[in-house]
């Protein structure tokens, strides 16, 4: 299945991440499937308890340029329409997005894998760093 009209949305933003447009960006017809994940930012991390907030530091540039190298290699390896990619920097309260990966493919399976893939490699690739705020502290964990 190949068509000319294939979209790939990739953005990091310093403001909230709108669940419901990605869904939109990646909606279509042609799809018999949709997958949205969406990554929350937790009350709670290993060894912490009272989270209150994540700072997420990024160069927008260069991690949005990662995240479209990923996308690439999904389109070779999964039958996927579209892919829609958003990351926020800035703060990040508990219970809200602070990553939303959306795929659509005629078929849920490569919707599914595809976007198991993008989140993925996300967190191992893409240079973005985190600094935990929670009772015990704030301090800067392992990121990508």
């Amino acid at each position: 299945m190949e068509f000319d009209d294939l979209r790939t949305l990739v953005a990091v933003r310093g403001r909230a991440l709108d669940v419901a447009a990605l869904y939109e960006a990646v909606r279509d017809d042609r799809a018999g499937a949709s997958v949205i994940f969406t990554g929350m930012v937790r009350n709670h991390a290993p060894g912490k308890t009272g989270v209150t907030h994540l700072e997420y530091e990024a160069y927008d540039e260069h991690v949005a340029g990662k995240i479209e190298e990923i996308c690439v290699e999904v389109r070779r390896q999964w039958n996927v329409l579209h892919i829609a990619v958003e990351h926020r920097t800035g703060t990040v309260v508990v219970g809200e997005p602070s990553v939303v990966v959306a795929v659509s493919s005629a078929h849920r399976g490569d919707a599914f894998e595809a976007g198991r893939y993008v989140i993925d490699q996300l967190k191992q690739r893409a240079p973005i760093w985190k600094k935990e705020h929670a009772a015990e502290g704030a301090e800067w964990v392992q990121g990508a």
